[in-house]
């Protein structure tokens, strides 16, 4: 039987032979520490607090020849950053912004309130632990740009490794003060085969030179597509249990999808899809106990597709909140504050690309194969699931732990925040597992606190924390 991940390890080989050759990674024309400078922002449109913190945004090409460029927007830690690791964090899709998602109403310190046009600082923002970057990959992505536009139309799992790992490479050398520090990958959905195949690139890249190039400790992934037989296994389990989908529905997704790519299905499974997007009803399967933005449509048959999800927790429960963020990014001041090209701006910025997304190229049936390789390496390996998602759930991401047949190194149990419950894990030899309770596909989202703590826990290396004793005096 072939190696499903062969062709992506064939592939992303050819990267080392044209960096030993010197072919296609061109260095940048100025000074690295002059770029630097010209990269920092100063201060965002909207911002009326002030910050501790230094942030830098711009771009670096990736392939001189035919013009691909990767946006970033580097958010360093509130305090003493010098002491901090360095993490990427990446949205999935595939077509979608890390920025939009990542940044505005995830991860990063600078949300947006309903009028579009005013920033909030979010209290639970990872640069607290971390020096945070953000890239908008591939190219179509965002503010992330091509000029060759056919390069719009042939993106896929490999070229995206092959460019981020090019990206960094460059990227250091830009911000030398990053070198050798200790660097970890993370991010959610379609990320669940952008992390550790970068993660893989980057290992791979590595062993080719006597010394690091790049610091990788570790990786961690959330509400991952991981698998496609495993996960949508998990899904149809889900919806049928939380009492989403009929039983007939539930015995016809199993028929028609199961051995199905989770990118491109057929005919007959698109069809059952429907069906049970129809049994649904108007709710937000990404987060099915809370409420759905009032002006958007029905939810996209397609599980991967991000065009109409919802979602943001600050103070208050906003669904609206990607719409937030298309009129904040397409402001052309908010726009020159984060160097943006005028030239290579979207005529329309927009959270995600349906061109990319509709012709999106190669994307292998499992990533398993390099969980394996690299759980041998003994870079540190997390995975977390918020338990209310019903596009990539919990019992997707437990059906493909469960494949890789890793003996248990700690007992099941809930790990803590406050006193009270803040999910399940279980650790196992090389990988450890995470659920975040009450938490929908975009974990920080919704429990920006408990996303707090796990992030916490997985740079230091410590198990999610135990039960507090309460005093009783």
């Amino acid at each position: 039987m072939t190696n499903p991940g062969w062709p992506f390890v064939h592939n992303i080989s050819t990267i080392f032979v044209y960096v030993l050759l010197g072919i296609g990674f061109a260095t940048c024309s100025t000074d690295p520490l002059v770029q630097q400078k010209l990269d920092r922002v100063l201060k965002l449109p909207g911002q009326t607090f002030n910050v501790s913190f230094a942030h830098y945004a711009g771009y670096i090409t990736v392939n001189e020849d035919s013009g691909r460029a990767l946006f970033y927007w580097l958010i360093e830690a509130d305090e003493d950053p010098d002491s901090k690791p360095l993490v990427l964090w990446l949205n999935g899709g595939p077509g979608c912004s890390s920025i939009a998602y990542g940044e505005a109403e995830e991860i990063g310190p600078f949300h947006i309130k309903p009028d579009g046009k005013t920033l909030y600082l979010n209290p639970y923002s990872w640069n607290q632990v971390a020096n945070i970057i953000f890239l908008d990959s591939p190219v179509g992505v965002g503010f992330s740009y091509s000029n060759t536009s056919s390069d719009l139309l042939n993106n896929g799992d490999i070229r995206t490794a092959v460019d981020s790992l090019a990206f960094f490479l460059k990227w250091f050398e830009r911000f030398p003060q990053y070198k050798g520090r200790d660097f970890y990958i993370t991010g959610e959905s379609y990320a669940g085969h952008y992390v550790p195949q970068l993660s893989q690139a980057i290992v791979r890249y590595n062993s080719a030179f006597t010394e690091k190039a790049i610091n990788l400790k570790g990786y961690m992934v959330g509400n991952a597509l991981t698998d496609d037989y495993h996960d949508h296994l998990g899904v149809f389990q889900f919806m049928w249990s939380a009492g989403l989908i009929s039983d007939q529905t539930y015995r016809r997704l199993n028929l028609l999808c199961d051995f199905q790519s989770f990118i491109h299905t057929s005919a007959s499974c698109d069809k059952i899809l429907d069906v049970a997007n129809e049994e649904l009803g108007d709710i937000d399967p990404y987060s099915i106990f809370t409420p759905t933005c009032p002006g958007n449509v029905s939810q996209s048959n397609r599980l991967l597709k991000r065009i109409n999800r919802v979602g943001h927790v600050s103070e208050h429960y906003d669904p609206c909140t990607e719409e937030h963020s298309v009129v904040y990014f397409n402001l052309p001041e908010v726009q020159k504050a984060l160097h943006v090209d005028p030239a290579r701006a979207p005529s329309e910025w927009s959270t995600c690309s349906e061109l990319v997304n509709s012709n999106w190229k190669d994307s292998p049936r499992t990533v398993l194969d390099i969980y394996r390789e690299l759980i041998h390496s003994g870079l540190r390996i997390w995975m977390f699931s918020g338990d209310t998602d019903a596009i990539l759930p919990v019992t997707s991401t437990r059906y493909s732990i469960d494949a890789l047949k890793l003996p248990t190194s700690g007992p099941w149990r809930a790990w803590y925040d406050d006193s009270q419950v803040g999910g399940w894990t279980q650790e196992y030899a090389g990988l450890t597992f995470v659920s975040v309770r009450g938490a929908g596909h975009e974990v920080a989202l919704h429990r920006p606190k408990l996303a707090l703590a796990l992030i916490k826990a997985f740079l230091s290396g410590t198990s999610m924390p135990a039960s507090e004793l309460v005093s009783s005096y």
